[in-house]
């Protein structure tokens, strides 16, 4: 076996020590985090990530479920009766939506979990500099620089939305 399956085979049946100290760290840092590298190295490779300039690691923290407040009764803004939840939408898929928000000249290429707490996810997301000469130049992810490719988390294009959309089996 290689590297790559043993870091997979490991993630597979994560270690709960190691785990609860990785989310007690995470819970102080900010809800988006920039990394260096990818947590899950063997995850990111397969979804796309190269450890090259124009690819940039975002860990995203997302509080799960919906808030328990009770529904108010009367007129309001569907925004300002204080419910945020979105049926039929994953975790995940809003946890890109919002890095494509806080990084608008970046592009969103998939996303991976790395983590559950009682309260929170964590996703890493993989973004792409669609100005980079490394990423023009490369066959293999130039295809992401192109105008109908453009903010792909919105519209739901990547594998988290598509899921949603209900086109992946």
């Amino acid at each position: 076996m290689g590297a790559y399956k043993y870091i997979r085979e490991a993630w597979k049946k994560p270690d709960k020590k190691a785990q609860h100290e990785r989310c007690i760290q995470w819970r102080a840092e900010p809800r988006f985090k920039r990394l260096v590298k990818p947590t899950r190295v063997d995850r990111a490779r397969a979804l796309g990530y190269k450890a090259k300039p124009g690819f940039v690691v975002v860990r995203a923290r997302l509080t799960t479920g919906a808030k328990k407040s009770p529904r108010l009764k009367s007129g309001r803004k569907p925004r300002a009766r204080g419910m945020f939840f979105y049926p039929g939408k994953n975790l995940r898929a809003i946890a890109e939506a919002r890095v494509q928000r806080k990084y608008p000249n970046l592009e969103v290429l998939n996303s991976y979990w790395v983590g559950t707490d009682a309260k929170q996810k964590w996703y890493e997301v993989i973004l792409v500099n669609t100005g980079h000469p490394q990423i023009r130049a490369d066959k293999d992810i130039n295809w992401i620089v192109y105008r109908q490719h453009t903010r792909r988390a919105y519209r739901g294009l990547t594998s988290a939305g598509r899921k949603h959309r209900g086109l992946r089996k």
